[in-house]
């Protein structure tokens, strides 16, 4: 059975989130992880952005043990497909990873699902891997269900770090390998052309290569 990050679909619309009100003030190479429905996205998306050093597609959460593509598509292992990235908060912070982030990476209204995508494998999820992170991202998940942008309910979770797992070799740099695949045309690629648009200071034009 094919895993329904495979099956294409049209693309969502570009939100251009709020700034921050709660910055982060970290000093020195950072890492932060973000599931967002099919990990080749949220990877594509933050290979383009100033400052990431690195964007390793992977599992949140779950075993280790059944941290793999077969086992958490069936949507019950407990894993988040997710990102975990390195960043330079000199260049780009993270508060500003997560206006991207509900910019052009995730619907924030939609539970255990992005899109055409169905299942817990699948949920938006922010995962801070310091205190600080922690902060600023309820305070943003708190800012953005007041902003009235969307006009459904956030359901976006900040969730505690409980292990990333990489994904396959073959997911990652997907975006990158697979530019004429179908899923990549028509739901990924606008995420890309939408960071682009939105916040070309923060956009480069290189894949961050893993």
């Amino acid at each position: 059975m094919l895993a329904a990050c495979q099956s294409p679909v049209a693309a969502e619309s570009i939100v251009r989130a709020p700034i921050a009100k709660v910055q982060a003030s970290e000093k020195g190479l950072q890492t932060a992880i973000f599931a967002g429905g099919c990990f080749w996205g949220i990877e594509g998306v933050y290979s383009h952005v100033k400052g990431v050093k690195s964007a390793v597609a992977g599992y949140h959460g779950g075993s280790r043990r059944d941290a793999d593509y077969s086992a958490v598509s069936g949507g019950g292992t407990g894993h988040a497909e997710a990102v975990r990235i390195k960043y330079d908060p000199s260049v780009i912070r993270y508060d500003q990873l997560l206006r991207i982030f509900f910019s052009v990476g995730a619907d924030p209204t939609q539970l255990n699902r992005q899109g055409p995508d169905r299942g817990t494998q699948y949920r938006s999820a922010l995962v801070p891997t310091t205190p600080e992170q922690a902060k600023v991202a309820r305070a943003y998940l708190a800012q953005i269900g007041k902003a009235g942008i969307w006009k459904d309910p956030i359901v976006t979770k900040v969730e505690a770090y409980s292990g990333f797992y990489p994904a396959e070799t073959y997911h990652q740099d997907y975006m990158l390998k697979n530019p004429d695949a179908a899923y990549i045309v028509r739901w990924d690629a606008p995420k890309v052309k939408g960071l682009k648009t939105l916040y070309p200071v923060v956009y480069k034009a290189d894949f961050t290569r893993n």
